[in-house]
């Protein structure tokens, strides 16, 4: 797990709780993703790639960079694109396609006495919304949670057609969401900060769509269209660190797939790739 013993320390020790106090807060957060552009920060790609033996051949390089130079900065790998095909959205209708290249929790429904496998606070609506326009609409739905590793694609996608009709931010900190940092302080995906769309889909009515800034995160980049979508455009990216995408169901509507919420009832995650099945229309 890249950072594994970083953040143990960080969430374990009483010098590291410190240490995370401060660099949870956005200047930080938010200057270690602007050196991340820089130029020389490309020089840390090559033994990245190396011990975390990322599948490089599957990536595209950076639009306008030579052979000897694929991307200008580490934050242009960070944010790499597949090559053209590699990643197909499941064809049937009545199928969602997983939004993200990650690691999967699921549940059919979501209620206030809820807790994710790692002892997390409640995941509901209220919470992680943090609007009162939109907590009914989602209450005790459906709901997947991706989280990103820093080795990951980390780009999202959009798991169905439709149209966008609400987005705003959710002001907040920039905890790690490593299931380490998840057992120590067990309000992370409802304190961070995030960013809300409300979709309107062709197949699977509303769904809620939250991207949650993590420690290292430098920005959460809108990307795609934030008026019309397809299945399988890109919504947006996370420039570099690893992170978290929710999204919440209206009750009724769909369920997430079997698999999933098997795995997440004995408390492990399913690692699934973009665009594969996720949940399927009720």
């Amino acid at each position: 797990m890249y950072g594994d013993s970083a953040v143990r320390w960080l969430y374990n020790s009483n010098s590291g709780r410190v240490v995370s106090s401060a660099l949870v807060k956005a200047p930080v957060s938010v200057f270690y993703g602007f050196l991340q552009d820089l130029p020389f920060s490309r020089h840390k790609i090559e033994e990245f790639v190396k011990n975390y033996k990322i599948p490089m051949e599957d990536y595209l390089p950076e639009e306008g960079a030579t052979k000897s130079t694929p991307y200008s900065s580490f934050n242009q790998f960070f944010i790499r694109r597949f090559k053209k095909g590699l990643r197909d959205f499941v064809a049937e209708e009545n199928k969602m396609g997983a939004f993200a290249e990650a690691r999967y929790f699921g549940y059919d429904s979501i209620k206030d006495d809820q807790k994710i496998p790692v002892k997390g606070k409640f995941l509901n609506a209220k919470e992680l919304l943090g609007n009162d326009q939109w907590t009914e609409t989602f209450h005790d739905g459906p709901l997947l949670l991706a989280r990103l590793c820093p080795v990951d694609y980390h780009r999202f996608h959009y798991p169905d057609d439709g149209e966008v009709i609400d987005y705003y931010k959710v002001d907040g900190g920039y905890h790690s969401v490593n299931p380490i940092a998840l057992k120590a302080k067990s309000d992370i995906f409802s304190t961070n900060i995030r960013e809300v769309t409300i979709l309107e889909t062709k197949n699977f009515g509303k769904l809620a769509y939250v991207e949650v800034g993590a420690i290292m995160v430098g920005k959460i980049v809108q990307s795609g269209n934030l008026e019309t979508f397809n299945k399988g455009d890109e919504k947006g990216y996370f420039l570099f660190g690893g992170s978290t995408v929710i999204v919440i169901g209206e009750k009724g509507k769909w369920i997430p797939s079997v698999d999933i919420t098997q795995n997440t009832q004995k408390g492990i995650e399913t690692y699934l790739h973009l665009g594969t099945e996720v949940g399927t229309k009720s």
